[in-house]
């Protein structure tokens, strides 16, 4: 049987797992891409995931240390619009618009992300205790930023690229 200092333990080593998979995918992503655009995208992201491991980090050591009270503290509150607008450019669709292997690592992105999001979901619908539930929470919502920017990325390109017959 998993105790609760167990369980939560494992949520938050995946939750670190998770953010060493999207820096490594980004930064993949960020030497192979060509387009300056997308090689901004693909740095911010990776340097997200890198905020996000380090951050991670913290949180576990403090459980470590004081166990569930580590959860009543404010989380930390990323700059969404700021994100977003370095994001959404229209340099980016112009640059990438037809380019397969930018098109490609938005498709991974969006499923890593995805998978993320769905993993802190179930999480915090299984937390009995509010406030850490209210942290699994804290961690979908932080992943869905970068999933609904990758998915709308993929989208506006993805439309534009496809090919027509004729």
């Amino acid at each position: 049987m998993t105790t609760d200092f167990e369980a939560i333990s494992d949520v938050l080593k995946k939750a670190f797992q998770v953010e060493v998979d999207g820096f490594t995918f980004y930064s993949m992503a960020l030497e192979r891409a060509t387009k300056p655009a997308a090689r901004k995208v693909f740095e911010r992201l990776a340097r997200d995931e890198t905020e996000h491991k380090a951050y991670i980090m913290a949180v576990m050591k403090r459980y470590e240390e004081h166990g569930a009270s580590s959860f009543q503290f404010d989380p930390r509150d990323p700059d969404l619009a700021e994100f977003s607008s370095e994001i959404f450019t229209d340099s980016f669709k112009e640059q990438t618009l037809g380019e397969v292997s930018e098109l490609g690592a938005l498709s991974i992105g969006v499923q890593l992300e995805s998978n993320a999001v769905a993993f802190f979901d179930t999480a915090a619908r299984e937390a009995s205790d509010p406030q850490i539930s209210g942290f699994y929470r804290f961690l979908a919502d932080w992943e869905g930023l970068h999933l609904r920017t990758l998915q709308h990325l993929y989208d506006s390109i993805r439309k534009d690229s496809w090919p027509t017959e004729g």
